[in-house]
């Protein structure tokens, strides 16, 4: 009988390793209970101005990104199994140039945006996606841009869902205004060709930072001095419909917004908690506030 519970133990333990539930993102409390708070106080939120989240496929790496001097470094900080270290910059950054907007795609690859040039030819100063791709030795590649989905106008804020379908923002010519928001299916390893959200999610305002839910039935993102604003930039929501369409967006009130500028809509890779940036920091709330709050609104 001894034989055989460790044979079912070893079995079980094969089985959650094979599906990931051993792996857990190592979250340090205070947990949010009822309103969001800011993430990681001291180590991640700070005195600086602190924006956008993206936690590695094991959930041990954080990284994001920090002002400093009129420009955008994108940092990390790295769990070691007792506590989160302070925060380092990434070995891929361009000094002379500004980088934000991590975001994990489920291959490994980090993706982010960079005002650097394309090539030596590029004298524009609009922002691009570019993606470095892990290495086998724990170093990353050296950075690619993304050409499938760039385009001459400035793109920025990746989110990605499961399946692999990937959100941005753009300043392209036939958005309905400011900037837009696009999806990029994934086909085979490859980005088809971005298509416009559309009227209910895009306005003749500005819309930008898409956080799309792994399951791609939640869309957060922000925009910008629409009428029910609570100030300069608000977070709105939509869900998908029975036809698979998304239903106009809302603002998500001020239990996330306030006067200040709210920004980079994030869902942690577990599913368990929704991030943004606000007043200077990243900061984090239950993600069944977020749902039970958009489906309250959307009635």
């Amino acid at each position: 009988m001894k034989c055989l519970v460790m044979i079912f133990a070893a079995i079980l333990s094969l089985a959650v390793c094979c599906f990931g539930q051993s792996k857990k993102i190592p979250y340090s409390g205070p947990l949010p209970n009822g309103s969001p708070i800011s993430f990681l106080p001291g180590v991640v939120s700070g005195n600086s101005v602190d924006f956008g989240s993206a936690f590695s496929p094991d959930g041990k790496s954080f990284y994001f990104a920090r002002s400093e001097n009129k420009r955008s470094k994108i940092y990390v900080s790295h769990h070691d199994g007792k506590a989160w270290s302070e925060p380092v910059l990434v070995p891929f950054i361009a000094s002379a140039y500004s980088e934000a907007d991590p975001a994990f795609a489920h291959d490994g690859k980090l993706y982010f945006i960079s005002n650097r040039p394309k090539d030596n030819s590029d004298t524009s100063a609009d922002y691009d996606i570019w993606f470095v791709t892990p290495l086998a030795d724990g170093r990353w590649s050296e950075p690619e841009n993304l050409k499938s989905v760039n385009s001459d106008s400035d793109e920025f804020y990746i989110s990605f869902s499961k399946n692999g379908n990937l959100y941005f923002s753009s300043s392209r010519p036939g958005g309905n205004g400011e900037e837009d928001m696009y999806v990029s299916r994934s086909n085979n390893g490859k980005y088809t060709a971005p298509e416009n959200l559309g009227a209910t999610i895009n306005s003749e305002k500005s819309e930008y930072d898409p956080g799309i839910s792994a399951n791609e039935d939640l869309l957060v993102f922000t925009s910008t001095s629409r009428n029910d604003s609570f100030g300069g930039a608000d977070l709105y929501g939509s869900k998908l419909d029975g036809a698979k369409k998304w239903v106009n967006a809302v603002n998500l009130g001020n239990i996330f917004n306030s006067k200040s500028r709210e920004y980079c809509a994030y869902f942690s890779p577990d599913s368990k908690y929704f991030f943004y940036s606000s007043d200077g920091d990243v900061k984090w709330a239950d993600v069944n506030i977020l749902k039970n709050q958009i489906d309250k609104l959307l009635k």
